[in-house]
């Protein structure tokens, strides 16, 4: 547990720009379709890793040792195509799950979205165990509980299913996607490439139907910097890069529930910013997701052996 601190730490700030991030896609969507806005964000995502990436690179050229270069270049060649071909993978399913996010949002309540968006908590566990993935009995109740809470935390009025409703719950199915992608990928190669390469992807997918439906306008990408530029740098270029470089550490289950806690941090930072009052329902509900991902992280018993 003491060996995963740093890397859950890192994945919690990731929940919190993705919380606060809410804020600036909903106000972009004032200035810009759903697909004009994904697609200019994943771009300034993907330009904010390049000097990362060479800093990085110059960094490690820095401290090589001169032995060993031509099995170091085999190497590099495998794990270009594994890179490549991650790249894609995981950009095609973000491109799938933010479009569908921001689509939904125009036709539900904040509220709804972040409930039903945070069922990959859920839906995860789930698909792990068609991949033959064992989830312990402590997680399934910390994912109980965090259902719970985040219906506590996110839900204000009747539930019911309407179009708006039923593309957040295809994101969330599909982000669930996403996160075993990332979970298997992100240990074959290099995190931050990875993440540079799934945002130019995710905004080169996102361009076709900007360009056939949305037809934006300049005056309208410059009006809406402000949404973009929280959205683009931090929350896609920060917040998801440290999701594949710590995901590699973590149980794809707990790092779901990790990240759960961008609807928490939503709430937080809307009480703290915006002077919104938390409920007596709402503070239930987040008691129950930090108690979820506390019991989802203790470490399960080992069954003895048999003595013969």
């Amino acid at each position: 547990m003491n060996h995963n601190l740093k890397y859950n730490f890192l994945l919690m700030l990731a929940a919190l720009i993705w919380g606060s991030a809410f804020v600036a896609q909903s106000v972009g969507m004032d200035y810009l379709g759903p697909f004009s806005f994904n697609c200019v964000r994943s771009f300034m995502g993907s330009l904010v890793l390049l000097p990362v990436i060479w800093f990085m690179d110059r960094q490690r050229k820095g401290t090589a040792e001169q032995g060993g270069q031509k099995a170091e270049a085999e190497t590099k060649e495998q794990n270009k195509k594994v890179l490549l071909y991650g790249g894609l993978c995981c950009g095609v399913i973000l491109t799938l799950s933010t479009s569908l996010q921001q689509i939904g949002i125009k036709y539900t309540t904040a509220g709804k979205a972040g409930f039903i968006t945070a069922l990959y908590i859920l839906i995860v566990p789930l698909l792990g165990l068609i991949l033959g993935k064992k989830v312990g009995i402590k997680t399934w109740i910390g994912v109980a509980l965090a259902v719970a809470g985040m219906y506590l935390l996110c839900i204000k009025e009747g539930f019911s299913i309407s179009y708006g409703d039923f593309m957040v719950l295809l994101c969330a199915l599909i982000f669930s996607l996403h996160i075993l992608a990332v979970d298997y990928f992100s240990p074959r190669v290099d995190g931050i490439r990875l993440s540079c390469i799934q945002f130019f992807v995710c905004g080169c997918i996102s361009a076709v139907p900007m360009l056939v439906w949305e037809h934006p306008e300049l005056f309208q990408i410059i009006r809406a910097w402000q949404p973009l530029a929280y959205a683009g740098v931090l929350s896609s270029g920060v917040a998801y890069t440290l999701q594949i470089v710590t995901q590699k550490h973590l149980n794809p289950t707990v790092a779901s529930l990790l990240m759960s806690l961008e609807s928490v941090f939503a709430v937080l930072t809307g009480w703290l910013v915006l002077n919104e009052r938390l409920s007596p329902k709402e503070l239930l509900g987040c008691v129950l997701v930090f108690t979820a991902i506390i019991l989802a992280q203790l470490p399960q018993k080992q069954k003895k052996p048999a003595v013969k």
